[in-house]
This record gives C-alpha cells, structure tokens and sequence, in this order.
C-alpha cells in the first residue's frame, strides 16, 4: 500500500544508514583525533578539575600569559579524555559564519557546510577557542547558548536548534594582560565558564619541560630556566610580558643544534619579547651572566 512503510521491511536499510552515518562522523573527525600523547606537566591539580568538568558537562576558561602551556594543556587533555579537539584561533575578522556555518556552491547546487563549532556540537568533540577576547563580542554571543544548562546552538541560517551531544565540551582562552576597554570578555560570558588560572610553571617543572621538548641537558636546561625568571623580573620595568616557557624551549633548540646560547637567547627571547634596544642589551647581558 502506497505512503505505507513496515519497520521490518525495512530494517536493513535503516541499519545500513546507520552504519553510513557512523563512518561519515568518523571521518569528520579523524583529522581532529590526537594520535600520540603531548607531553604535559601537571602543576597544580588542573588535570583534575578539567576531567571533573568534562564529566559533568561544565565549559572552562583558561586564563594565563602567552606561552604557559594552555593549548598543550588542552591537547593533552583531549588525548587524556579520548575527545577529538576542534581549535580555532579568534581574530577580530572572526565572523559568527565561520564558527556555525554557511551555505557554499558546490557546482549547480548549494550546499550547507558545517562550521567548526556546529562539528563540534554534533559530534562530541571539545572545542576550544584560542585567545576568544580577539573575537568580535557580537561573535562570541553566539557560545552563550552552549555554555549553561541549555547546551544547544542555534542555526538561524538553517532555522535550526542543534542539541549537543554529551561528550561536547566548550574551552575558552584568553590572556588577561591583554585586557582593554576595548578588548575583554563581557561579564555575561565570563560567568558562564569555570577558570583554571595558569602562571609560568615552578623551576623545576619548567626545566623538566624545556630538556624534553629541547631535548637539552639539565645544566643548559637550568640556566634557561634561571633566564627566564630573570627577564619576567623586568615586567612592567620596561617589558610588557615576561618570556615566555616556549620561547625558552626555543632557544634550548637552537642550542642543540650547535648555536652558541648568546645568540640563541638573542634570537628566540630578545628579539621577539621587545623591540627596544635598551631592553634587549639588557637581557643580553643577563645571558652573558648565566651562561
């Protein structure tokens, strides 16, 4: 009868559709799975209050100085978790579209395409949203939805409300030293979010950190370190941010590869934290003291 379908008629079409949706998802997030565990140095309980948070569904804001570790953090704990990650560097040209989505042509036809966030949500990754502050704020209220106990995007493109699955995670970061009138989060998105406060991590975590990733002895490793906190005493005397533990890891590089440490330091730490001359002498000098 014509209109009429029986379930068992069509049993084995519905589970080929099913198996057909199965591997689409797969392959929508194979790019975004980390194969190999990131190195990462648990320094004051973050691994925890991260995994609680995943558990229970709670987005989370990251905030700390550039270079501490909050997207290794994050990368780490995606692997930990099992969780595809989904990242997206914010800029101020960053458009609602861009997260959610939008319609392209595609030959004769046009054709809906998922945006980051919308993949996301669908398919239980954790999303994470680098340095969010440099975001238009007229973008950003678009997470708002996500972020308390509705969790659902709307696609007013598509007329839709998208509910999120549950493993979907929501990850915010920005650098607070960075704030202005002009660039902040609002409070209505701040509170929103738990926050794990990152700071440079303690001396002996952060040379641990830099002999792996450098791949350095402990001596050479030691005296980065020691650097490092030198230069970060001479915020707000004339530096705007101290180095930061990636740029330390980066001279470390350099000098296992035969660059002598004064023009390692100067190359991957003077130069890119400053444009004063004054300043990088200064830090010059430092070197030249430690090494």
């Amino acid at each position: 009868m014509t209109g009429v379908f029986r379930q068992e008629e069509f049993g084995d079409v519905s589970a080929e559709h099913g198996k057909l949706m199965q591997a689409a998802r797969e392959i929508d997030l194979a790019q975004y799975r980390i194969l190999h565990e990131p190195f990462y140095a648990d320094v004051s309980g973050e691994v925890e209050l991260f995994t609680v948070a995943a558990e229970r569904r709670l987005p989370v804001m990251l905030k700390g100085p550039t270079g501490c570790g909050k997207t290794r953090f994050v990368q780490y704990m995606a692997y930990k978790l099992g969780r595809p990650l989904i990242t997206v560097a914010c800029h101020e040209d960053l458009t609602a579209s861009d997260l959610v989505g939008r319609y392209l042509l595609k030959g004769q036809d046009t054709v809906w395409m998922d945006g980051p966030l919308t993949l996301g949500v669908k398919h239980g990754a954790i999303v994470y949203l680098d340095e969010v502050v440099e975001a238009r704020k007229d973008t950003t209220v678009i997470i708002h939805p996500l972020s308390d106990d509705r969790r659902v995007l709307p696609i007013e493109k598509k007329g839709q409300i998208v509910e999120a699955a549950d493993e979907f995670m929501l990850v915010i970061s920005y650098n607070p030293g960075y704030q202005s009138v002009l660039k902040d989060l609002k409070q209505s998105t701040k509170q929103r979010f738990m926050a794990i406060e990152f700071e440079y991590p303690s001396a002996d975590i952060e040379s641990r950190v830099i002999q792996r990733e450098a791949g350095i002895e402990p001596a050479v490793a030691g005296n980065l370190v020691k650097l490092g906190h030198k230069v970060r005493n001479l915020r707000n005397h004339g530096l705007e941010e101290g180095v930061s533990t990636r740029l330390l890891i980066y001279a470390g590089t350099l000098i296992k590869q035969g660059i002598s440490p004064e023009r390692a330091c100067e190359v991957a730490i003077a130069r890119p934290i400053t444009d004063d001359t004054d300043m990088q002498r200064t830090i010059q000098e430092l070197v030249k003291a430690i090494f």
